[in-house]
């Protein structure tokens, strides 16, 4: 047995090197002691979308994103519908005091508020909201589809 240390951040070349080895380790693992399906969402199914009303995919998916928040909220947290609507839903997770900023050496998305949608089928089932700020990224609230708890989306999208 021979066991590395191996930097990850910043990356190491190493760590560059044996990525995807170290990946399908840690894949074959969540399946198999967590029993995660092999069809868990991927990085293709997460959609990074700034909170803005002036945003269309944001406009687009606030319907969807509302109804999902209620959802989660009477579920898991036993809230009463009143207590999620979506004026609720737009003062606890939409109005967020960040102003949206693209600086020359940020992050190709901004810097800001954002809604990380995890997609699967056609259908939010997910939403991480998280501000990126120059220095950190911070993860604000996750909700997601009950009826999908048995992915454990907070420990997926905590770890990505």
């Amino acid at each position: 047995l021979k066991v590395r240390v191996v930097r990850s951040s910043p990356p190491s070349s190493q760590f560059k090197a044996t990525f995807q080895e170290s990946y399908q380790v840690y894949k074959r693992y969540q399946m198999v002691i967590h029993k995660d399906p092999p069809d868990k969402p991927t990085i293709s199914q997460v959609r990074l979308v700034p909170v803005s009303f002036e945003d269309p995919q944001f406009k687009a998916s606030f319907n969807q994103s509302a109804t999902l928040f209620a959802k989660y909220q009477m579920s898991v947290h036993k809230d009463t519908p009143s207590d999620c609507g979506e004026n609720e839903f737009t003062r606890f997770l939409c109005d967020s005091p960040l102003e949206a900023e693209h600086a020359p050496n940020g992050p190709e998305c901004g810097y800001g508020s954002f809604h990380q949608q995890y997609w699967l089928d056609g259908k939010i089932i997910a939403v991480g909201v998280i501000d990126i700020l120059p220095y950190c990224v911070s993860s604000v609230y996750l909700y997601y589809d009950p009826d999908f708890s048995f992915l454990s989306l907070g420990v997926y999208s905590a770890l990505r």
